[in-house]
């Protein structure tokens, strides 16, 4: 009988059979998502009502908390993408459902996964597994021609100036930058078209170039750069010099431009110094201008550092830059989807600026002067942050000091600052409490669509549980499909996730099984060539001196090599590849009273190094369940004195 592939990865399905039609609930369910049809969301919650909805029971009209929930077997719409703020990692929620599917460790170190202990991990961690913390910000996803192509997601690590790159493909970080010539990497975003090329990295912290123990007192000779990470080698590829600090960034939809703000133009140390101005600035950048400049030799290097580094300050007039002076300490900036705007939200100020993209090529050219390409200034509420949108031409603001969200229509917005009088505000929304970040679904994309609204609050307060003096966060869900924003759903959460990106489902491919050619395990592949070792047969110990080299292979519920021998003081490094074929068959490996822990996902070969300081009968088991005899799957390492 023929066979046809379930779009969801969910086994093979006679195509004779309805289920290879599309009929079963989990095929017609992604089906429905790969279309993006809001119609389909709508069939698939008629389905739901009519199955399991009881007679009296509450509709979606009548309770919108509804909305967001996904039956028990069912599957979430969107993947949505937390940052781990301070913990150093990235989560992933099920979006509407807010379940918390998984956590990735990138800057941190992971006693489940053993990131940060094994091999693998540390040969990408590399000269930063000295660091044991990491201040994880703003996950993006990868972009082809504006939407989102489920390659990679991207983060920084404000703590210790790097940027990662997580392959979707397995969940799993597989490179990580440190930036030169730079301190606190904050703001993050992703050149959308024609691809992502570029990743954008706003350096936060101005310091003496370099910073070598010079100027330390004399901060008028400090200074900051917009850094752009070449997405696949993940080399840095060029920095440019800028006045003030930066804050946050976005790109255009044409690949032409990208644009920070940047506060403490006062160029000061201490809080009081920073906050003088009434105005600050947007630094726009021309990226093409920028790759000429460095082709035409006009770049220079820092220090040891080989990037290539141009002055983009406001004195330095290359053309490169372009500074439109916008009100006060400004925070968010945010493209709007159709690739008209780029929005600044003014945080000590009550407004937000609306540039027009389509005067960049004019001002560049000397044409006009930097505030005239504002398209509107307008005033929202106190303390706006952050800016997202629906692709129906409404923007979402989030006012930290007013414990809000404010939607509201940017053409009218425009008409307003222009004499009209039009209301522009829609609506305002409490949320709980002091939001910072907010983020629509599909929003920094061509294909926004309005259908979600994640918040994310920095106090939490009285909404949960009291957990003593450190509470959690609050991560709100709103429901923004209709004409007023609706509240749906609280969910706690710990070390201050600071942004988020939601993708639909059909947006990425994850795999169920690694595949054994992964360059992920490279390294430990190279190393088993030169012992002589086929990782997928061989259970063998190698002995080089004080070096001790332990292969094996584990199929549930057993390792291939059940015991060894070491001598105290010995390095070992075990290797281990786990021949299960079977999707969600994980596989651990942890020696007791060693520090040592790994999984093996299925095909994967993973390995760690530790020193066998002890002597006596050391047990090593499985601790990711695997099997019903999955608590015998042990082994035991033998520490002969020394």
């Amino acid at each position: 009988m023929s066979e046809q592939h379930d779009p969801q990865g969910h086994g093979e399905t006679p195509a004779g059979s309805s289920a290879a039609h599309g009929l079963t609930r989990r095929g017609f369910l992604g089906a429905a998502a790969a279309v993006g049809a809001a119609g389909a969301t709508g069939v698939a919650g008629a389905l739901l009502t009519a199955q399991s909805r009881p007679a009296g029971a509450a509709t979606a009209a009548e309770d919108p908390s509804l909305k967001a929930h996904v039956a028990p077997g069912e599957l979430d719409e969107y993947y949505g993408f937390w940052s781990g703020g301070h913990s150093g990692e990235v989560r992933v929620l099920g979006i509407p459902s807010m379940r918390e599917l998984m956590r990735i460790p990138v800057f941190n170190t992971c006693s489940a996964t053993g990131w940060g202990l094994t091999n693998e991990s540390k040969h990408v961690l590399g000269d930063g597994a000295r660091f044991h913390n990491g201040d994880a910000h703003h996950p993006h996803v990868s972009m082809t021609d504006g939407r989102y192509d489920g390659k990679y997601l991207f983060i920084n690590d404000k703590a210790n100036t790097r940027v990662a790159r997580i392959r979707l493909d397995i969940f799993k970080c597989d490179r990580i930058t440190s930036i030169p010539n730079v301190s606190a990497i904050h703001g993050l975003r992703l050149q959308k078209v024609p691809h992502t090329k570029y990743v954008f990295a706003n350096a936060e912290m101005p310091i003496p170039q370099p910073n070598d123990g010079r100027d330390l007192d004399n901060a008028q000779n400090y200074w900051t750069m917009f850094n752009a990470i070449d997405a696949e080698s993940m080399e840095v590829a060029w920095q440019v010099i800028v006045d003030g600090n930066l804050d946050n960034t976005d790109a255009d939809y044409t690949g032409r431009y990208a644009a920070s703000t940047c506060y403490n133009s006062e160029r000061g140390v201490h809080l009081g110094d920073m906050m003088r101005n009434e105005r600050d600035w947007v630094v726009v950048y021309n990226i093409p201008a920028i790759e000429a400049a460095i082709q035409a030799g006009k770049a220079t290097t820092i220090g040891d550092s080989k990037v290539p580094v141009l002055d983009g300050r406001k004195a330095a007039n290359l053309g490169i830059t372009v500074y439109i002076p916008v009100p006060k300490n400004p925070h968010g900036l945010n493209t709007s989807p159709d690739g008209r705007y780029f929005i600044a939200n003014g945080k000590l100020s009550p407004t937000v600026s609306i540039i027009d993209i389509g005067k960049l090529d004019d001002l560049f050219a000397g044409k006009i002067e930097p505030r005239k390409a504002i398209a509107a200034e307008v005033e929202l509420g106190l303390g706006p942050l952050h800016t997202t949108f629906d692709g129906r031409g409404n923007a979402y603001t989030t006012l930290f000091l007013d414990s809000q969200v404010c939607k509201w229509n940017i053409a009218d917005a425009i008409r307003a600052y222009n004499g009209e009088k039009v209301d522009y505000i829609r609506q305002k929304l409490d949320v709980s409490y002091q939001p910072g970040h907010n983020h629509a679904s599909l929003t920094e994309s061509r294909e926004a669509d309005g259908k979600w609204l994640a918040v994310l609050c920095k106090f939490s307060k009285d909404r949960f549980l009291n957990t003593g003096p450190l509470k959690p966060e609050n991560d709100q869900l709103i429901d923004i499909s209709g004409e007023e924003m609706k509240l749906v759903h609280d969910g706690p959460t710990f070390a201050e996730p600071h942004d988020c990106i939601m993708v639909r489902r059909d947006q990425l491919r994850p795999v169920d099984v690694w595949k054994r050619d992964d360059p992920f395990f490279a390294i430990t592949r190279e190393r088993a060539k030169k012992d002589g070792i086929t990782l997928e047969t061989d259970n063998k110990v190698i002995r080089d001196g004080r070096q001790v080299r332990v292969y094996m292979t584990s199929a549930a519920p057993t390792y291939g090599i059940q015991e060894f021998t070491v001598k105290q003081g010995d390095e070992v490094t075990v290797t281990i590849t786990n021949l299960d074929t079977v999707s969600d068959l994980t596989h651990g490996f942890c020696v007791v009273n060693h520090g040592v822990s790994m999984e093996i996902g299925p095909q994967q070969t993973a390995s760690i190094s530790f020193v066998a300081d002890k002597p006596g009968v050391h047990w090593y088991y499985c601790n990711w369940f695997c099997h019903a005899m999955h608590m015998e799957m042990v082994g035991r390492m033998l520490v002969e004195k020394a």
